[in-house]
């Protein structure tokens, strides 16, 4: 995926480890020489001008018997400022909010008068004595009923928590005013060893302690802080306090409860929303009126409905503290359980997903294509706008929505029963959850203004046409989750109600008829808004709780918006509880996780055992056959299990879960996602064997090393991506897969195939081909371009574990060089079914993530000879899916374990003098249980190189090869000379991978 916001984001995709740590403390660095105040208030002050670290006027002084502690007093005029502390009279060391290094301006609203400063060196927080409202900050966190965690001044010795039942609280001439006192304890021996563990970002955290008298559950529902004061009983520090953990061991039993609405035998609808630190929770039913929710023990708030309501709109008023403004507000908000809405997601809708009304017809008796082995599975990911807006072979009426896949002789359904016949096994959509970003009537989208068919090639006339309506066309990729468990209206002809929940239904069918199996794109890492916003949900109805917060209590954005927190017990059930929904009422074979990595590894097995739980008898559905993958990339404030063992790429070993690897992607293509100069090229652009000219490559010798390591890193691809697979390196020692180096990370790193997807393109970054048109050299015949297209596909498809393709990169799809196409519109996304017309010089791509890279694709998209024809378009699909047929034609291509693959592949030319741009590949089944029944041994020359080669391959003398029947009989002519001269000895034409059997 990657919206606009996830540039920054993915350039860390497996690529370097990001580390977020908590504020350093006490040793992080000597005790400084100066410290100052330094900000927008310095001028004002006496200094120069303002952020001068230097000025000694705003300096603060040690404060005596106070070792580390720094205060200083000012006259600080009325007003708005900013501030934050500099050491040592630079900035080579500075802290902001919450004492984090380099971290945000600290707001001041200064009544005007003499304000004390004091800075702390052992927890880097800068503080000011102004009156303020408490809860902008919350750097205290209730992890359990009797015990806060918090890292006050080291000055303080005695604590209490205030509570305000209608918020309001400040500091006011230093004492907290507007709550009541309740004395803390301090536990001297620290955080308990569990605590630590449930929250190892908090482990070094003093441990204050809740008397029993508190009234817990009642105080959660306003206002709480936390005070520290020194041995004279100053106030040195208040700040508002995290509630996530004492609500997750307070309300336990809610996680086991059905949220949303249920239905009797009866029909009658039941309510129940989960709100604990709600004050009142009423529903608000149209055409019915106002109806009292009750509260349980375990917060959640209970209404029982009637007959008639079926089918009505509703939402919730929730009355509730809100730490954001400080104050208790009343909430007008959806069902986070809404499994219908309104148009445009105004409010939920009552709908029973068991409803015969929501069913196509044959829905309860559909017949799904075979399960295949997780190891055989070949994706396909598609957008459905993309697929269908601009094929006129669809009805007018469904181009763009769901219904389109039920229109069985369109181009595009031709298309994807034919790739269906050839080996792809599932069709990977992009988000089909309710989004944000789309206007969901198609009356109220908006369009371009322009002719942009007639507009020049490498013009900048087509974005600066598409840009205005960008913000309000159909466009968007949707990873913007509003709704999680209701099918997105913008893809619905009908988008008002439940009626989308019968079209959604129609496409699972359609999909299935057309011999495919369905996978979701599923986004519960964030969401689209937080906090009071519109469009926030769960912050309006438990504020604070479901998205993850700094350690001074703003909400995470690292993912790009609002970061959910699914290590709290409610989030991941609403997590489960929606992938579980999609997959028993919807029929949904399999789940793609973005930014799985945001997620714990216990996350995603409770996710693998709710589903393995799905029975067809009682469910009608094989839980166990679902496929499960994702994003497994490690970085932001969770990097490197900073709060809980990620589902990152290497944590997922074992598991059975599959992760993206980057690893043969970046091998094949070259490079990175994020390079600045896109023509470094790579083992299937040309690396060495055909360069491009740019000195980028390095010297001819920094060339042949570089594409060496390559082949190795495609070598583990190949195998599975397995972190034990042992082979002969590129050095002629043998490595195992951990063993080889991919940017200072271990290659390899799956304990078994299945837990793997490789792939060469996705929606994010370039398509493959355009990625090719960056590397290959200008000078190369389209013929050629479009070889090492098809052998970069190759890789992914005859490799070990889940295959994945890009929707359209097999007809040599291009976006105009887009980098980053989420909001670019039809006109940059669209797609030819019929390979009539490429999309190739559609114009320069959209200027805010393209025009950096402008001047490498003006050359580029102006050169008519770069505009593949129908025949090139032709040439790419029939040659892509004559290796989906060959590695459906073996069981050795999907192998089942590390010990299989360990056994039967292998890659019997290695070391120093193997030929660069080759990689011999053999697959053997004449050893143990017989597994290919046809042929017993397999060998693929993968030549990336200009010219042909002749490979002998140790190990395969003594027996007669022949072509793979389908290439023999294929529409390639280059492979037809490929040839089995005897001896082991094998040839094979240049771009070409041949394949023999015998």
């Amino acid at each position: 995926m990657r919206p606009r916001w996830r540039t920054a984001v993915v350039a860390v995709l497996g690529l370097v480890s990001c580390f977020f740590a908590t504020p350093a403390l006490a040793d992080h660095t000597p005790l400084p020489a100066q410290v100052t105040l330094v900000g927008s208030l310095q001028s004002e002050l006496g200094c120069p001008g303002d952020w001068q670290p230097e000025c000694a006027q705003t300096a603060l002084a040690p404060v005596a018997g106070s070792p580390g502690l720094f205060r200083a007093s000012f006259t600080v005029p009325a007003g708005s400022w900013e501030y934050k502390v500099a050491l040592n009279g630079s900035w080579d060391e500075n802290y902001g909010a919450g004492g984090a290094p380099g971290g945000a301006n600290i707001p001041l609203a200064a009544p005007g008068g003499v304000l004390t400063f004091t800075y702390d060196h052992a927890t880097h927080r800068i503080v000011d004595d102004a009156p303020r409202a408490l809860g902008a900050e919350a750097a205290a966190h209730w992890v359990r009923r009797g015990l806060i965690a918090w890292q006050p001044p080291a000055a303080a010795v005695r604590f209490a928590l205030y509570t305000a039942p209608s918020g309001g609280m400040s500091v006011a001439d230093g004492a907290v005013v507007g709550g009541s006192a309740h004395p803390l304890g301090v536990r001297a021996a620290g955080l308990p060893s569990d605590v630590r563990s449930a929250f190892p970002h908090l482990a070094g955290f003093r441990a204050l302690t809740v008397p029993a008298s508190v009234p817990v559950a009642s105080v959660l529902t306003g206002q709480v802080a936390v005070a520290a004061f020194d041995a004279s009983g100053a106030l040195v520090d208040a700040t508002g306090v995290q509630i996530p953990g004492v609500l997750d061991d307070l309300y336990a039993g809610a996680a086991r409860r059905t949220l949303g609405v249920s239905w009797s035998g009866r029909g009658v609808p039941s309510f129940a929303l989960w709100a604990p630190t709600a004050q009142s929770v009423s529903l608000s039913v149209d055409g019915v009126g106002t109806v009292p929710m009750r509260r349980d023990r375990d917060g959640v708030w209970t209404a029982v409905g009637a007959r008639s309501w079926r089918g009505a709109s509703y939402v919730y008023s929730v009355r509730v503290f809100a730490p954001t403004t400080g104050k208790v507000e009343t909430n007008t908000v959806t069902d986070p359980y809404s499994v219908a809405l309104t148009a445009d997601s105004t409010r939920s809708v009552l709908a029973s997903l068991s409803d015969p009304a929501l069913a196509p017809p044959g829905w309860a008796r559909l017949r799904k294509p075979s399960a295949p082995a997780f190891t055989a599975a070949h994706v396909y990911e598609l957008h459905v706008r993309d697929f269908s807006i601009g094929d006129t072979t669809v009805p007018a009426e469904h181009r763009g929505t769901y219904d389109a896949f039920t229109d069985r002789s369109s181009a595009g359904m031709r298309h994807l029963r034919s790739l269906s016949s050839a080996g792809v096994t599932h069709l990977h959509l992009l988000p089909v959850f309710d989004f944000a970003t789309v206007p969901e009537r198609r009356s109220d989208q908006a369009v371009p203004g322009c002719d942009l068919a007639a507009l020049p090639p490498a013009s900048e006339e087509q974005q600066a046409c598409v840009e205005p309506v960008r913000p309000t066309d159909g466009f968007n990729w949707g990873y913007d989750p509003w709704h999680y468990t209701t099918p997105e209206g913008s893809y619905a002809v009908s988008p008002d109600g439940a009626a989308r929940t019968r079209e959604f239904r129609s496409m699972v069918a359609g999909v299935n008829g057309a011999g495919l199996r369905v996978v979701m794109d599923v986004v519960y890492n964030h969401t689209t808004a937080s906090g009071q916003a519109p469009k926030s949900v769960l912050d309006r109805i438990v504020p604070g709780y479901y998205h993850r917060l700094t350690l001074t209590g703003q909400v995470e954005t690292s993912t790009c918006c609002a970061n959910t927190a699914t290590e709290h017990r409610m989030m991941e059930k609403l997590m489960v509880d929606s992938v579980v929904t999609w997959a028993r009422d919807y029929k949904v074979d399999g789940f793609r996780f973005d930014l799985m990595g945001h997620h714990s590894k216990a996350n995603m097995l409770a996710v693998r055992h709710a589903l393995d739980r799905l029975s067809l008898a009682r469910d009608g559905v094989d839980g166990r056959s679902i496929l499960l993958y994702g994003e497994g990339w490690n970085f932001g404030e969770v990097a490197n299990d900073a709060r809980f063992v990620q589902a990152t790429q290497a944590n997922m070993a074992g598991t059975g879960i599959a992760t993206f690897s980057d690893r043969l992607r970046d091998a094949v293509r070259g490079g990175g996602p994020f390079d600045a100069n896109p023509h470094l090229q790579g083992f299937g652009s040309g690396l060495f064997t055909d360069p491009n000219g740019d000195p980028v490559n390095g010297s001819p010798d920094e060339q042949r090393a570089r594409l060496l390591l390559q082949q190795d890193q495609i070598k583990v691809g190949l195998a599975g991506n397995l972190r034990s697979y042992r082979f002969e390196s590129r050095t002629g020692a043998v490595v195992t897969g951990a063993e080889v180096d991919y940017n200072g990370q271990p290659a390899g790193y799956a304990a078994a195939p299945a837990e793997t997807v490789t792939y060469v393109d996705a929606h994010d970054n370039e398509t493959l081909f355009d990625n090719l048109q960056y590397k290959l050299p200008a000078s190369l015949p389209m013929a050629d371009r479009v070889r090492m297209n098809t052998l970069s596909l190759a890789t992914t498809t005859l490799s070990q574990g889940v295959g994945f393709w890009h929707a359209g990169t097999d007809l040599l799809r291009s976006k105009s060089l887009d980098r980053n196409s989420f909001d670019s519109g039809d006109w940059f996304n669209r797609v030819d079914w019929t390979g009539g017309s490429s999309t190739w010089g559609s114009g320069l791509p959209p200027r805010g993530d393209n025009e950096a890279k402008w001047s490498y694709m003006r050359p580029l998209l102006a050169d008519p000879a770069l505009k593949p024809a129908p025949a090139d378009m032709a040439a790419a699909a029939t040659g892509a899916a004559d290796f989906l047929r060959i590695a459906g034609s073996s069981p050795l291509f999907a192998l089942p374990s590390a010990t299989e693959i360990q056994r039967r592949v292998a890659f019997p030319i290695g070391g120093p003098d193997q030929a660069p741009g080759v990689i011999a590949m053999t697959l053997d089944d004449t050893a143990g249980k017989d597994v290919d029944r046809r042929w017993e041994r397999v060998v693929v020359i993968f030549n990336a190189s200009p010219t042909a080669t002749t490979q002998t391959v140790p190990g395969t003398a003594g027996r007669p090869y022949a072509l793979h029947p389908v290439q023999a009989a294929g529409a390639d002519p280059v492979v037809k000379s490929a040839r089995y001269t005897g001896g082991g000895t094998f040839t094979v034409p240049a771009r070409t991978v041949a394949v023999f059997v015998s």
